[in-house]
Formats: structure tokens, sequence, C-alpha cells
């Protein structure tokens, strides 16, 4: 038989009616019989267009409140018998079922659903049985039948019908299959995950891609999963690119660290801050951040937890960076920050983000919950006889919170609330003190009175002995070392504070 194929009829069960009219105008333009039901059959009817109920067809009524009304074998079978079997041919003719050529199919909406806060009732209601059904047959016999599963294919089935009249390649019915049965997982994979609670079995699904300009590096192919614009308005720039995206993450999820706090200003650079600082006003935040590590803020991700005003604007322009984050700008400021054509100015959202990390690893995944434990004064255990004074406290608490988000092994340096230096990614605690020493010391900071948060224990007490030398004097630490001691009677020797978390937060 030919791979071509005239459509002579269609049946339509959609729960969005967006784009549809078009659609059936040129079906009906084309003379091709529809069979609809429900609230899609009165749609039809309402454009004054012919439509065959599926009860004249089944001669069975919609039961169950709706959950029944295409699940019969005269619906089924019109679409899953294969037009080159002599024995479907001859069933088809001694049970009186009609072909259906073309069927068309817009899911209840599951996600939006349970995405709105309704109720687990409300919810379940929205798990479609007829529809996800119907598309399952359809795509499955792709060789006699074409299935157009979602509302996003519309105009391009309408292209198709439009210009070869109703008449379709097996190619095209096979390309339409493949983006039904998309379609059908990824809605499956969203009803899975909503009733699943065990840890043991991982599903996940994005329904788009978007190609990127290239992966880490040039020779590298990327594509982002995702829903950006859920979490972000672009407002200016270019294209972000894969390490931008990296970035912003890193950016995002530091920053929900201080969400609530005094006006707060971050610079990251390849997922680390390399300044940040806290202030009265958002502007001083900026200046006393950049001077933190004003040669690693070139190139760039900027991220404020409060409205980026023009003055501070004006001062951000001055650097070269690839990306702004806030959750709002005056006018003034966008108009300074556009000065750069191609510098990302991104509005933040509010916006739940996932509660899992995953990575791909070996031939699998690992999946494991973010690190939502955030230390805090009521964590702490003071394991000195000398305790930090209030500034010193609350300097900890902030180190402590860029330290969490830090690559490990990691030492985080600070005093009146502003990042110092830190050591990131380095294979030895020692080597991340001395590196975030030499650094701070290289951008001309006094380390004196200044505090030293570690993302985990000191196996040894040479650090807490480098940090005195240095002219730290407090230190906040998980603690959990069988030579844990050492380190403590260390400081009670030298009049240093240590308090310890019970946390340990590697970053890797």
């Amino acid at each position: 038989m030919s791979n071509l194929k005239t459509a002579k009829s269609a049946l339509i069960s959609v729960f969005s009616k967006d784009g549809l009219a078009p659609i059936v105008k040129k079906m009906d333009e084309l003379g091709i019989t529809i069979y609809s039901t429900g609230g899609t059959e009165k749609f039809i009817k309402d454009l004054g267009i012919a439509v065959i109920p599926v009860e004249d067809l089944t001669s069975y009524p919609s039961i169950l409140g709706g959950r029944v009304k295409t699940l019969h074998p005269k619906v089924f079978g019109g679409i899953l018998n294969r037009q080159d079997n002599e024995g479907d041919v001859a069933e088809m003719k001694e049970f009186e079922i009609p072909q259906i050529d073309i069927v068309i199919v817009d899911l209840y909406p599951f996600e939006k659903t349970e995405a709105s806060g309704a109720s687990e009732a409300d919810i379940i209601e929205k798990i479609d049985i007829g529809g996800i059904s119907l598309i399952r047959a359809a795509a499955k016999n792709f060789k006699d039948v074409l299935c157009v599963s979602s509302v996003d294919d519309y105009s391009a089935f309408l292209e198709l019908l439009s210009e070869n009249n109703g008449t379709t390649s097996l190619e095209d019915r096979k390309k339409f299959a493949g983006k039904s049965f998309q379609i059908s997982s990824h809605y499956d994979t969203a009803i899975f995950n909503f009733f699943n609670s065990e840890d043991d079995t991982f599903k996940q699904s994005f329904n788009k891609g978007k190609e990127l300009r290239y992966g880490e590096n040039p020779h590298q192919k990327g594509t982002f999963f995702g829903d950006f614009e859920a979490i972000f308005d672009q407002l200016h720039g270019k294209e972000l690119s894969y390490n931008n995206l990296l970035d912003v993450d890193a950016a995002v999820n530091l920053m929900n660290e201080f969400k609530n706090d005094a006006p707060t200003f971050a610079i990251l650079k390849h997922n680390n801050a390399c300044g940040l600082a806290q202030r009265n006003t958002i502007l001083q935040a900026y200046k006393d951040a950049l001077a933190g590590d004003p040669v690693s803020a070139f190139g760039g991700v900027l991220i404020s937890n409060t409205e980026i005003d023009k003055a501070t604007a004006e001062e951000i322009h001055k650097l070269f960076c690839e990306v702004v984050i806030a959750p709002s700008f005056s006018s003034e400021a966008l108009e300074a920050l556009k000065g750069k054509k191609n510098r990302i100015i991104l509005i933040q959202k509010e916006q739940e983000l996932p509660q899992k990390l995953v990575r791909t690893c070996l031939n699998g995944v690992l999946v494991q919950d973010k690190d939502f434990k955030t230390d805090s004064e009521a964590d702490l255990t003071d394991a000195t006889n000398n305790k930090p004074t209030s500034n010193e406290l609350k300097d900890l608490i902030f180190a402590s919170k860029i330290c969490k988000h830090t690559k490990s092994n990691t030492i985080v340096l600070a005093k009146n609330k502003q990042l110092l230096a830190s050591g990131t990614g380095q294979t030895s605690r020692v080597d991340a003190l001395t590196h975030s020493i030499e650094k701070a010391k290289s951008f001309n900071f006094d380390l004196k009175g200044s505090v030293m948060a570690s993302d985990a224990f000191f196996p040894f007490p040479d650090c807490v002995e480098i940090a005195d030398n240095a002219g730290i004097t407090a230190v906040i630490q998980p603690g959990g070392s069988i030579k844990d001691q050492l380190s403590i009677d260390y400081c009670n020797q030298h009049n240093m504070a240590m308090v310890m978390t019970g946390t340990r937060h590697f970053k890797h």
C-alpha cells in the first residue's frame, strides 16, 4: 500500500480549544468527517460545522460524570485497525466500525492543576484516561493514523493539512507519533512523581529543551531543559550560555541565604562568590562586594537581594559583567545598565526551586536533597573558653552562609559582613586557608579581628594556628574530628573563639 494517506475522518477530543477553530474549519473545507465529545463537540457545533457525537458512533452515552466517553471498540477499532490486514478489514466491515484517520487530543492539565495548589481530589480528576489511551493508540498505528497530541503542534498540523489537502506521508505520521509518545511519557512521569514517596525510583521529564550556543567549551554541545521564564524575566542582553546558567544557578541559591536580610550584593565567578557584602544601602553593598576581589569580578555574575537603583546601576555599569540579577530595577537603573548591549539583565521572580539535586555519574545519576540547612546562632556550640563577641557572632553566621555555597575544600574569611577572601576547591584545607589569606592581603584587607568559616572539620590544629598568625580571632566549623580537642586547645591558649555547628557543608 502507498505510504500516502488522505484523511477522510477525524476524532477530536481536547481540553483546551485554543487554536482549534482554524483546524476544524480546514477539515470541514476538505470534507473530513469529524467525530467529537462533550465540550469539544459543542465548540465545533458553535462554529457552525457538522460534527458527529461519539455517542452516536458507539450507541453508548458518556457515563460516570464524563469519565468514560471514548473507551469503546468502535472508537479504538477505528484507530487501531491495520488497513493492510485482511482480517482487520473484514472485522471493521462486520462490526460496522468507521475508519478514523486523524486523532487530535489535548490532555487534561495535570501539571497545571498540581502547581495551582488544588486539592488532591481535583488533581486526581485531571489524570486523563481516555485522552492518553487515544494518543497511545493513534501513535502506535502511525502507519495509517496521524496523531496530534498537543496545542503546541496545532500550527504545524494546520500547515501540513493545508499544503497537502489532507494527505500525509508515513514520515509525517511517524514524526507526529514521536511527539505523541513524548507527550504521553512526560504526562505519566508527572503523575508518577505526584504519587512517588520513595527514593529508590527516579524519573524526570522535560517537554522542551533549549539548544545553547555550546556547552562548557565551544567544542561541546549544550542544551538547557527547564522553564527559565518561570524564574526570570530577561529584560536585556544576549542569550544565556551554558556557563552563564551555571553561575546564575549558583548566584540564586547563594542569595536565597540572604533573601530577607539587609541590602546584600554578591558577585560570582565560576559558581563561587568572589565578592559579597551586606550594608545599609545596596550601593554600599555593591561597592564593598566589588572591593572583595575587583579582579575576579571582571566578567562575573552579579546579584542583589533588593531593588537596584540608579546610583548602584551607574557603578555597576563601570564594570564588565555578564549578568545582573535583582528582584527589581528602577527605570533609571535599567536605562544605565542597558548601555551595554550584551549585558544580561534578569528580574528574579518568586518561584520555588527544585528540592532535589541531580547530576550524572558513571552510567546513571546521583540524586540528593538540597542542603537546606542554614547555620544559625541557635545551632552553635561554644567549643572554647573564649566566646565570640556579638559582632564576631554575626560575621561567623555570615561567613558560614557563604561557605555553604563555595566549592570544597573551602575556607571563607569575613569581617563586618564583608567577604574578604575565600579559598575555593582546594585539595587540602590548609591550601584553602593560605590561599584565602594571601588573596585578602593582596587586596589590602586587614585580617585582624576577622572570622574564618570552614565547610568541614579541621583534622589537625594547623589551620587555627595559621589563622591566629594572620590575625583571625574567631572560627566556625562543624566539628567531628577525632582530633577536635587539639584545635580547641590551641584556640584556648591563644584567646581565639571557636564555635561548632554540628553540620558539614561539603559542595563538590
